[in-house]
């Protein structure tokens, strides 16, 4: 979290008002990125419980996959351990659902790419007065005024927004999260790590969000922060336990009632990675995946979607090890 916030905030500070009207690309970043707040130490040093998150099993004659649900940004729980651990560790080959790129140069280059206004329109001058005096007050802690973000898209300061909020108020951090700790686990093994969809697609499905989608997106994070309201705490708390029936419930009002966000940013991309699974089932193998929970939780999830094709899902009872 902190190497994709440390980004965004070093890129927005960089596309100073002046330098947004320039054709090229913003003026060269910092040497140091914009400082992100460490998460209060209560967050260090709190005890917190084990974790016990699903698995899920998928299986022929020949070929084994694990679906694990991930949360993207954690807190210090132990999590890795009993089923999770002894499914990953029989599995021969870690597919993720994106690898971000460890290089932070190409990451804001990216980011400029699709995250930036082609248009030079001012993200203030789109906003309602109160959403202005609510993105000042949400940027005060990251040290950042608001012009340097008024060359940007909303969907890209939304997610900068979410981002910073995670790792100040909750201590989560992507460091700490299954991606981070897995990718780590599977290099110690010399496992090959693959993924279901690249880093600058996620950008793409983003950025094709309309002007409108964009605007509400934006307005409802702002409108969450000004109410000090958060669905990160529970969704941790319901991933820790398994409760996926939980987990649809707190990610519902993501899908919304916009069909065409839902069908873009879970629909269509769960019916892909059914599709992936099912490919991968006809080659030999061991495979652990690794999603965000959300697409293996509910209505329209890549466990569902398998169901309805006939293939048997089945979840990895919980065994604590010994």
């Amino acid at each position: 979290m902190k190497k994709l916030l440390a980004g965004a905030l070093a890129l927005a500070m960089a596309w100073s008002p002046a330098a947004a009207f320039q054709a090229a690309a913003p003026a060269p970043a910092p040497s140091a990125p914009a400082p992100v707040p460490a998460a209060p130490a209560a967050h260090a040093t709190a005890p917190l419980p084990d974790a016990n998150p699903a698995v899920w099993v998928v299986r022929d004659a020949d070929t084994t996959i694990y679906l694990f649900g991930t949360i993207h940004v954690l807190d210090t729980r132990p999590w890795f351990n009993d089923e999770v651990r002894r499914s990953f560790e029989s599995a021969s080959e870690l597919v993720m659902e994106v690898i971000v790129p460890e290089d932070l140069s190409s990451v804001q280059q990216m980011m400029l790419r699709y995250a930036a206004d082609p248009q030079h329109r001012q993200l203030s001058q789109r906003l309602s007065p109160a959403d202005r005096r609510r993105l000042a007050a949400a940027l005060e802690p990251l040290h950042a005024p608001p012009a340097a973000f008024d060359r940007f898209k909303p969907w890209f300061v939304a997610m900068v927004l979410q981002v910073a909020q995670a790792g100040r108020e909750l201590g989560l951090e992507s460091a700490n999260g299954p991606e981070t700790i897995l990718s780590q686990a599977a290099r110690t093994r010399h496992m090959p790590i693959g993924e279901l969809e690249s880093f600058e697609l996620q950008l793409r499905l983003f950025d094709s969000l309309s002007d409108a989608d964009q605007l509400a997106f934006l307005h409802e994070t702002l409108r969450d922060l000004n109410r000090g309201t958060t669905r990160l705490g529970p969704l941790v708390q319901a991933w820790s336990r398994g409760d996926t029936a939980r987990i649809a419930q707190l990610i519902a009002p993501e899908r919304g009632d916009n069909s065409r966000i839902r069908r873009m940013l879970f629909t269509d991309r769960n019916r892909n990675w059914t599709r992936w699974i099912q490919d991968r089932l006809q080659r030999p193998g061991s495979v652990f995946i690794a999603v965000g929970a959300g697409h293996l939780a509910g209505p329209g999830s890549v466990i569902e979607d398998l169901q309805r094709a006939g293939i048997r899902v089945t979840r990895v009872p919980h065994v604590v090890a010994r």
